[in-house]
């Protein structure tokens, strides 16, 4: 079985209310919670049958998916799924998912094949990223680092087969409960943006974290940060605590298990 999470910011209703309705559909779904991190209660939300939990603030990404995790962890429910509330998908993926998790037991982490409404795949398995491929990369052209950034972002392997990968989105993880109780949940000092490679790479020290293109999302992703500044502010802000916890130029383990999975792929 699993429990789902959904992390809300001044979504609309009718958006939260269409993805409920996917995964209600699903018949392997044990709890779903909408974690509410607005500045105002929007009293709809309770209206929906799922556990319902207001912060009356936005105490961040990881810190709200947490709040959820922790009840996954004491019911011992087998599976959390963290769920980006711009997602859509067919609702029998879940079981398809379920089931792979199952016989392969050494999996910690998995992402699907994550598209855009048009169709497009979204480039989101991710080598263990350096400094210049969170921070200074975005401050230049696109055609100056476009080969760096197919490196990084694996371009060259198709997004066709199962790949392990240290570095996968956080719109859509699928968590194995063992794997959270052996690393630990998100790590709370990220307000939002690295949390997802942080708690990714942790998994991928002991669990595999498996990029799974049996089944397929949609994302409507936004890219906050590059239209906003105050997301933008964040979002350095984060990483720069990121790069201060695993390192900037000195990250032995970055550069292991790159060259590892380059040579694997």
């Amino acid at each position: 079985m699993i429990n789902v999470s959904i992390v809300i910011y001044k979504q609309s209703f009718e958006e939260i209310a269409s993805l409920v309705a996917i995964l209600l559909k699903s018949d392997v779904i044990s709890q779903l919670y909408l974690i509410d991190n607005s500045p105002i209660e929007e009293f709809q939300f309770r209206t929906l049958g799922v556990s319902y939990h207001f912060n009356n603030k936005n105490i961040g990404y990881g810190s709200a998916h947490n709040i959820a995790i922790r009840k996954t962890i004491d019911q011992n429910t087998p599976y959390h799924l963290v769920v980006n509330p711009d997602i859509t998908f067919q609702p029998t993926i879940l079981a398809e998912i379920e089931s792979f998790m199952n016989n392969n037991s050494d999996i910690g982490l998995l992402m699907p094949k994550v598209i855009y409404p048009s169709g497009e795949i979204q480039y989101l398995c991710k080598l263990i990223p350096t400094p210049f491929d969170l921070i200074f990369r975005r401050f230049l052209p696109k055609s100056w680092t476009k080969k760096r950034t197919a490196k990084f972002e694996l371009h060259t392997t198709g997004y066709n087969r199962i790949m392990d990968v240290p570095y996968l989105s956080g719109c859509f993880m699928f968590l194995r409960t063992e794997a959270l109780k052996h690393v630990g949940m998100f790590d709370e000092r990220f307000f939002m943006y690295p949390e997802d490679i942080d708690l990714s790479r942790r998994i991928h020290r002991e669990f595999r974290t498996v990029f799974y293109p049996g089944v397929e999302i949609v994302h409507h992703h936004a890219h906050g940060s590059y239209l906003n500044f105050k997301l933008l502010i964040i979002h350095i802000s984060n990483m720069i605590k990121y790069f201060n916890k695993w390192g900037w130029i000195f990250d032995s383990e970055r550069k292991i298990v790159n060259r590892k999975i380059l040579k694997k792929l």
